[in-house]
């Protein structure tokens, strides 16, 4: 039997365990592939640690995981075996795994309407064992999309970083010429809405960014303009040169982006939020009314999207985003190193 290495959760917050053992033999629809490139995503961060901070010291728990679990949702691989019930799949198909894959059960209204994200109870990575390994195992070939001439560790992006820019950038709806869209924080997710901004909104993102490496980064990948929002007055400084953003979309989601996004709106204008970063929000209510302002969440994107994400890319439309690879074995220091706010982009894990 083939074997199967993975860097699995034992316990929140301690490094990851190597794990070795057999590798799974595909049963019914199931789809077993070998894994060329898993992004590290900040999302694996909050597994890894297994809560979310709601602000003013209270935790919920990062949900339902059974421990050891293999974190990594960024996947692509090659197909290496499938059961007698998967249709349409043959060994040596390069895809790009969806993982946000939902219960499928009759009752759930997710499931039902197409929104497996928004069910997500058996995700990769995040329930079930995911990128963080050399192979991984994929209940049904329908979450394999095909990526084409798309660079395999660029192609595993897609299925996080680009779906869930994509996703908050379909969300902006209709800009006038004067409108301004301002992105809010340049990691891997927030870059990856940069890339995508003009082709989605038709609008040169305004980027902003406490970190001069992620300012300077936006603005080779396509940002009109880089600001500093820790900067004493930042909000005040946008509003009166910029007249308000029609739209911002926070990538990072902690209390002071969002008290920022809120800050920089113009009357009418949306905040979307996309960020776990966590904490607690502060406004007057009032002001909801009185500068009709909107917002609003998004999470990941569906498998519609994805696969429309995937014909931007092998069409050239969407370029790549800054991206580097580690080997599989440095899964537990790259964590460590995106918690810290050490990396620019994304770094793809490859075993």
């Amino acid at each position: 039997m083939a074997q199967w290495t993975s860097y699995r959760i034992a316990e929140y917050g301690s490094p990851l365990e190597q794990q070795v053992e057999e590798a799974p033999v595909p049963q019914g629809t199931e789809v077993l592939l070998r894994i060329t490139g898993c992004g590290v995503c900040h999302s694996d961060v909050h597994t890894w640690e297994g809560f979310f901070d709601l602000g003013g010291g209270r935790r919920t728990q990062a949900g339902g995981k059974n421990l050891p679990l293999t974190p990594g949702h960024e996947i692509a691989g090659e197909v290496v075996a499938f059961g007698s019930r998967a249709l349409h799949v043959a060994v040596g198909d390069k895809r790009v795994v969806y993982p946000w894959i939902g219960c499928g059960q009759p009752d759930c209204q997710e499931c039902r309407r197409g929104d497996e994200q928004m069910c997500g109870k058996l995700a990769l990575g995040v329930f079930q064992h995911g990128g963080f390994s050399d192979h991984v195992l994929v209940p049904h070939p329908k979450y394999l999309l095909d990526y084409g001439q798309l660079p395999p560790a660029l192609a595993a992006t897609f299925a996080c970083s680009g779906l869930t820019a994509y996703s908050a950038l379909r969300k902006v709806g209709a800009l006038g010429p004067d409108d301004k869209l301002l992105i809010i924080g340049a990691g891997g997710v927030g870059m990856s809405a940069v890339r995508l901004a003009r082709t989605i909104t038709g609008k040169d993102p305004i980027v902003a960014d406490i970190d001069p490496a992620k300012r300077a980064a936006a603005l080779e990948n396509g940002a009109s303009q880089a600001i500093d929002p820790a900067v004493a007055g930042a909000a005040k400084e946008f509003l009166k040169t910029s007249g308000g953003a029609a739209v911002a979309i926070d990538f990072v989601g902690g209390e002071s982006t969002v008290k920022f996004g809120t800050g920089v709106l113009r009357k009418g204008g949306k905040l979307i939020i996309v960020g776990l970063f966590g904490g607690a929000m502060q406004m007057p209510i009032p002001l909801f009314p009185l500068l009709e302002i909107t917002i609003q969440g998004s999470k990941v994107g569906s498998l519609g999207e994805l696969t429309e994400l995937l014909g931007l890319g092998q069409a050239g439309i969407f370029g790549a985003i800054p991206h580097t690879t580690r080997p599989l074995a440095e899964a537990a220091q790259t964590l460590s190193d995106l918690k810290d706010g050490k990396i620019v982009g994304r770094v793809v894990l490859t075993p």
